[in-house]
């Protein structure tokens, strides 16, 4: 009796640990998030997307990349090799992303022209 009840002890906790190493599908954390440049500044972002793919973006909607500094920089599309197709795919530049209230006319008109913008605002 005692091998049964250990049997179905050993069976219920593998179940029970098989079961805890599937992820929790949740989404992205909602509302604006403040994150602080290293230079003082404060950047107002949003996430979207899930476990399987999220995306950062300014209060406006254009994608921003962190560099390897902790700094919030704007993304570019760039053609590469994925998989052995050319994709166009996200990529960080130097440029520091700032609130559109923040922007220079010139960072204006590169991100008209080069920037990742994921939606617009009206």
């Amino acid at each position: 009796m005692k091998k049964i009840a250990l049997i179905v002890f050993a069976l219920a906790g593998f179940a029970l640990g098989m079961q805890a190493q599937q992820p929790a599908r949740v989404p992205a954390r909602h509302g604006v998030i403040p994150r602080e440049q290293p230079n003082g500044d404060t950047l107002h972002t949003y996430l979207r997307g899930d476990e399987h793919w999220h995306v950062a973006m300014t209060v406006d909607g254009w994608q921003i990349l962190e560099d390897k500094k902790g700094k919030l920089c704007y993304a570019t599309l760039k053609t590469r090799i994925v998989d052995g197709e050319k994709k166009q795919v996200a990529v960080i530049t130097r440029r520091t992303a700032h609130d559109a209230a923040k922007r220079s006319r010139c960072e204006q008109r590169w991100l008209d022209k080069q920037g990742i913008q994921l939606f617009k605002k009206d």
